[in-house]
């Protein structure tokens, strides 16, 4: 089976957690077999335009250099740019049997393949324009939220990744039940569990006694990060040894970095700004507390991170946060929004060591039996299968003539 995945970002364009979903199912589904060809933008940086990653070919495009208003124009240079590059790549090295969409910035070009090429489209929605802003206030976010809707009206398939956003693309863009798969992200618990952490590495983050309680991610409000931010008093009150580590970058880190200033968190709080994979997995291993308050999040594949690494975790009490961690047992919830609920629970933690040896332990199980990417890339599989066969069935298929070996393989 022969795959073409869209999408805006992948590794080395990393901004958010989009980018490794897109990495690990695509790299999981080609040491099953698959042909997966990723057709992304390039970060700008010396990224090959074409290269073979761990079995993905990935094909890498610059949007047009032209002045545009807003993302919206951006994501129409970019689409005509992986549209032209695709085109060219499917009329040299043959057709393919899906197309599979990641957000909305790629729907433009996706949807033009779908038709031009007579392919199924399946599309992963990671998230909506109206969770993001908590509903659509002006007419760029509802621009966004149409282009949403126009995505999964023209999929085969809606690929969500909780229950959470099932419900919400159900009630955002009317879709019905049986077009909706729920398959969640997963994480390689060995990758991370198996990091070598140098000896010196703590002394970048914190003092030798410090403990270190870890957030990471895109700063931006919805991570919930100003919440974090007005729970460290409290949290230093009962536990003065604790140290702050803030990873990633974002539209929302002056914001943020000002705020810590004027509450007169310093030198108590660090922002470490961009991190690689392999220090965010370091930190993951030394931090005693990993802490996620998001207020709103589709899934959180940041907590599974924390749970491979064998780290505590503290998650808001709403969205795919809570589906993932089971409160008291593999993680505690925090009532979402609120900076004396978070401080309460991350004191728990860094209080009671046996209560973060329980977690811990029942959360590495529950990753490795739940989540690892071999498991959800087989999940994925399925589905696409299930749509080539329908599309077969239905006539909407492309002119490509397919031998019996490969029917067999297909649909056995």
């Amino acid at each position: 089976m022969r795959v073409m995945m869209l999408s805006w970002e992948f590794p080395p364009r990393v901004v958010g957690g989009l980018a490794m979903h897109v990495y690990d199912l695509s790299t999981s589904m080609a040491a099953q077999g698959i042909e997966v060809t990723v057709v992304t933008c390039n970060n700008g940086s010396d990224a090959s335009e074409k290269e073979t990653v761990n079995g993905v070919e990935v094909l890498r495009v610059r949007p047009y250099d032209l002045p545009t208003g807003d993302i919206l124009g951006w994501a129409l240079q970019l689409n005509v740019a992986m549209l032209e590059r695709a085109v060219g790549y499917i009329n040299q090295q043959g057709p393919m049997d899906i197309i599979h969409a990641h957000d909305w910035l790629v729907a433009y070009a996706a949807r033009a393949l779908k038709y031009g090429y007579r392919l199924p489209l399946i599309a992963t929605v990671h998230a909506t324009e109206y969770g993001r802003n908590n509903g659509l206030h002006n007419q760029l976010q509802r621009s966004i939220s149409d282009i949403e809707w126009w995505l999964t009206y023209e999929a085969w398939r809606v690929i969500c990744c909780s229950g959470y956003m099932v419900d919400e693309v159900k009630r955002v863009f009317n879709i019905p039940s049986d077009k909706i798969r729920l398959i969640p992200n997963g994480v390689y618990p060995g990758r991370i569990r198996e990091r070598e952490v140098p000896p010196d590495f703590k002394s970048r983050y914190a003092l030798p006694h410090e403990r270190i309680i870890y957030f990471v991610g895109r700063l931006v409000p919805e991570k919930g990060v100003q919440v974090l931010l007005e729970a460290v008093h409290k949290v230093l009150a009962h536990c003065p040894d604790a140290k702050f580590v803030i990873a990633g970058t974002g539209p929302f880190q002056d914001f943020l970095r000002q705020k810590a200033n004027d509450l007169g968190l310093a030198p108590k709080v660090l922002f470490a700004g961009y991190i690689n994979e392999a220090d965010r997995d370091m930190l993951y291993k030394i931090a005693d507390v990993a802490v996620f308050p998001s207020l709103y999040e589709p899934f959180g594949i940041v907590a599974l991170e924390a749970m491979a690494a064998g780290t505590p975790v503290v998650v808001s009490d709403s969205g795919g946060l809570a589906e993932i961690v089971k409160n008291d047992e593999d993680g505690l919830w925090a009532i979402t929004g609120s900076a004396n609920s978070l401080a309460d629970r991350i004191i728990e933690i860094l209080r009671n060591p046996s209560l973060a040896e329980k977690l811990a332990q029942n959360a590495f199980a529950k990753v490795t039996a739940q989540y690892d990417w071999k498991i959800i890339a087989e999940k994925t599989i399925n589905v696409y299968r299930e749509v080539a066969e329908e599309s077969h069935r239905t006539g909407f298929k492309s002119a490509r003539k397919y031998d019996w070996p490969f029917r067999r393989r297909l649909y056995s």
